[in-house]
């Protein structure tokens, strides 16, 4: 299929290389340009512009910071749409951003899926991320084969429900990767080996990716970024946002953000993996 993708950072450019390895034909665009010169390597076509890169195309994948620069880049790209365009974003953005996204879109003859995603960069290298798609039936069917080249799609509901669901996911990720901190600045200063820790319980009830990856990097300091803090700071306070509309109190997620918030603004920690949080708990306790 000819793709055109917006948004060929650390998440993008790893989903833009496993549409190339299925053979789609793919047409890219990124701000900063020079993020688009591995994908060209590979056979991809960079434009200047994302009006663009997306004329021609019959599939649409962004991959973008935010909703508000999503719904952005629609707008700027109307004089370039066409109907009956397919278009995928897969960004982290609010419901209701999704929902309007959806709206404009129609009223073009566009159908739209938001599909959010979970993995983080070795699941976009590997292709193998998890994909939480709102929207139609019908369009989730037309969608799929493209979807399966980055990872494995699943249809969670109508418009905004992918959002809805990837807020879920990273409300489970952020208060995992607090409580895995914890366990594994107790274990250190305790005396046990952290290492030796995680794979005692490998297959047990607390194993998980989280405790196995982000465990590791915790205790080795690597917080080269897979994905930002900034981002999971985002992403908490639109779980927030959603939970003060649905007349929830979501304790442990406000804790966890205020900790992130931290982390991003008072310790530099914006560009740094989210597992970064595991220095904003050592620094709590008065520790380097």
């Amino acid at each position: 299929m000819k793709i055109a993708l917006l948004g060929t950072g650390l998440m993008g450019s790893r989903m833009g290389a496993n549409l190339l390895k299925h053979g789609h034909n793919l047409s890219v665009w990124n701000r900063t340009v020079s993020k688009t010169d591995g994908l060209v390597e590979e056979g991809a076509r960079a434009y200047d512009t994302p009006a663009g890169a997306i004329d021609g195309a019959e599939v649409v994948v962004t991959m973008l910071s935010d909703g508000p620069t999503m719904l952005a880049m629609i707008e700027n790209v109307s004089t370039a749409l066409s109907n009956g365009q397919l278009w995928l974003d897969m960004s982290s953005t609010k419901p209701d951003e999704a929902r309007k996204a959806a709206e404009i879109l129609a009223a073009r003859q566009i159908a739209f899926l938001d599909a959010p995603v979970s993995g983080g960069t070795k699941g976009a290298e590997a292709g193998t991320l998890a994909i939480m798609a709102g929207g139609e039936a019908e369009t989730f069917a037309r969608a799929k084969p493209v979807f399966e080249a980055m990872g494995r799609p699943v249809h969670v509901g109508p418009h905004g429900a992918g959002q809805l669901s990837k807020l879920c996911n990273q409300t489970i990720v952020a208060v995992t990767i607090g409580a895995v901190a914890e366990a594994m600045l107790l274990a250190e200063r305790g005396g046990a080996d952290p290492a030796a820790l995680r794979d005692a319980l490998k297959g047990g009830f607390a194993d998980s990716t989280i405790l196995q990856q982000h465990g590791h990097r915790m205790t080795t300091g690597n917080f080269d970024p897979g994905g930002l803090s900034k981002f999971q700071l985002k992403d908490l306070d639109n779980v927030l946002a959603e939970a003060e509309a649905a007349g929830l109190t979501l304790p442990m997620t406000q804790g966890v953000r205020d900790r992130f918030d931290t982390f991003v603004h008072d310790m530099d920690g914006a560009d740094r993996d989210h597992s970064g949080l595991y220095l904003e708990l050592k620094a709590r306790n008065g520790l380097s």
